[in-house]
C-alpha cells in the first residue's frame, strides 16, 4: 500500500518542465509571506477598532481593486506580455504593503488597499497565461496544480507564522514580511525564468477547433460558466474574510488557532491535489468534477450548522472545503485555458481571475453584514445555496462546454 502510494506521488510529479518548477518556486516564496490579507478583518476589528461593517467595506475595496487589476492584467498580458507583467506587479505590490502599514483612517486604508489589490491581482492573468507557455497540453492541468500546490504550501506557512507573529510581535511585522517576500519573489522570477513564446501542439484546442469567439467577453457559454464559478468563489472566499471572525466570536479561537486552521487548507491541498489531478486528468470530464467540487464547498458550510455545538466542526468544514477546492479549481482553470487561443489568452485568464475578484467584493461586505444582522447560521445556509445552484448550473452547461 505504501509502495503504491509512493509510486502514485512520484508519477504525479514527473514530466513537468523545469520552467514550471521555477514558476512554482516563485509562487511559493510569494505566498509564504502571505500574512496581511488573511488577518485583515481581525486586524481592522481588533487593532483599529473598526466595526464589522467597516471591515467589510475595506475588504470590498480590496475586491474592487482586484477586479480592476485582473482586467488590467489581462490587457497587459496580451499587449506587453506575461513576463514583464508578472515581474512588475510582484515588485510593486510588495512596496504597497509597506505603505498600507502606515494607514489608519477608514478612507486611507480603503484607498491604499484598493491600489494594492489592483497591482497584486494584475499578476494573476499573466501567471496563468505563462503556464500555457511553460507546459505541454498533456500535463497542463497538473502544471496548474503544481502552481496551486506551491501557492498552498506557501499559504500553509504564511498564515500560521502570521498568527503567531501577530500574537507575539504585533501586527506591524505582518506588513513588512508580506512586502519583502513579494519583492523577493519578483527578483527570483527575473533570475530563474526567461521569456518564451508559446508553441502550439497538434492536440491543442487552439489548433484543432474554430475559436468560440475572437473575444472572451463575447463568448456567451464561457460567460455563463464564469457566472457559476463566481457563485462558488463567493462561498469559498468567506473562508478568508468572514470565517476567521466567526471562529473568533463564536468559538473564541486565538489568532494562532485561526492561523493553523487557515494553514490546514493549504496543507491538505499540498498533500492531495497533485495525486488526485493525476488520477483524474484525461480520465474524467472536467465539468462534472467542477460541479462535484461545488457540492463539497456547500457541504462544508452546512456542517457548521449541523455540528454548531462542537468546535471540532472547524476541522471537518475546512477538510470538505479543501477537497471541493481540489476538485473544482484546477479543472475550472483548465477549462478556461482550453477555450482560449494565444491571441485571447490574457482575456480568458482575466475573466477567470475576475471571478475571484468579484467574490472578494461581494463576500466580505455581504457575508459580514448578513452575519451581523441575521446571524452566522443564515449566512451558512445562503452560502450552501449558492454552491448547490452552481452545481446544477454546471451540469446544465455540460453538453455545450464539451461540444
Amino acid at each position: 500500500m505504501l509502495r503504491r502510494s509512493a509510486r502514485l506521488y512520484r508519477e504525479a510529479f514527473t514530466g513537468l518542465s523545469r520552467d514550471i518548477w521555477m514558476l512554482a518556486l516563485v509562487s511559493f516564496v510569494n505566498r509564504a509571506g502571505t500574512m496581511v490579507i488573511p488577518f485583515m478583518t481581525v486586524y481592522l476589528t481588533q487593532q483599529l477598532n473598526y466595526s464589522l461593517a467597516q471591515a467589510g467595506y475595506v475588504m470590498s475595496c480590496f475586491g474592487v481593486g482586484s477586479i480592476l487589476g485582473a482586467y488590467i492584467g489581462g490587457r497587459l498580458t496580451d499587449s506587453i506580455g506575461y513576463y514583464r507583467t508578472q515581474f512588475w506587479t510582484l515588485f510593486l505590490s510588495g512596496a504597497m504593503f509597506l505603505v498600507l502599514q502606515q494607514m489608519e483612517s477608514l478612507l486611507a486604508v480603503c484607498v491604499t488597499i484598493f491600489i494594492l489589490s489592483a497591482i497584486a491581482d494584475a499578476f494573476r492573468p499573466a501567471n496563468f497565461a505563462s503556464v500555457a507557455v511553460y507546459s505541454r497540453r498533456a500535463n497542463r492541468t497538473r502544471s496548474y496544480s503544481l502552481l496551486r500546490l506551491a501557492v498552498n504550501l506557501g499559504f500553509s506557512v504564511g498564515p500560521a507564522l502570521g498568527g503567531w507573529a501577530a500574537h507575539w510581535l504585533g501586527y506591524g511585522w505582518l506588513f513588512w514580511i508580506d512586502g519583502i517576500t513579494c519583492m523577493g519573489a519578483a527578483l527570483l522570477f527575473r533570475a530563474t525564468l526567461q521569456q518564451k513564446e508559446e508553441v502550439l501542439e497538434e492536440d491543442d484546442p487552439a489548433t484543432v477547433q474554430i475559436p468560440k469567439s475572437d473575444s472572451a467577453y463575447r463568448d456567451r457559454i464561457f460567460l455563463v460558466f464564469i457566472a457559476f464559478v463566481t457563485f462558488v468563489a463567493i462561498a469559498f472566499m468567506q473562508f478568508f474574510s468572514t470565517i476567521p471572525v466567526f471562529y473568533k466570536e463564536y468559538f473564541d479561537f486565538s489568532e494562532g488557532r485561526i492561523g493553523t486552521l487557515l494553514a490546514l487548507n493549504g496543507l491538505l491541498v499540498a498533500l492531495f491535489e497533485m495525486p488526485v489531478v493525476y488520477r483524474l486528468e484525461g480520465r474524467v470530464k472536467k465539468l462534472p468534477l467542477v460541479a462535484a467540487g461545488a457540492v463539497l464547498v456547500g457541504l462544508s458550510y452546512i456542517s457548521y450548522i449541523t455540528f454548531s455545538y462542537w468546535s471540532g466542526v472547524a476541522f471537518l468544514a475546512v477538510t470538505l472545503l479543501t477537497f471541493g477546492e481540489i476538485l473544482s479549481m484546477p479543472f475550472a482553470n483548465a477549462l478556461a485555458i482550453d477555450r482560449s487561443t494565444p491571441r485571447t489568452r490574457g482575456q480568458y485568464m482575466a475573466l477567470y481571475t475576475m471571478t475571484y475578484s468579484v467574490a472578494l467584493v461581494i463576500a466580505p461586505t455581504a457575508g459580514l453584514q448578513i452575519a451581523e444582522i441575521f446571524g452566522f447560521p443564515v449566512l451558512m445556509l445562503g452560502l450552501a445555496g449558492l454552491c448547490f445552484a452552481a452545481f446544477f448550473g454546471f451540469l446544465s452547461l455540460r453538453r455545450k462546454m464539451e461540444r
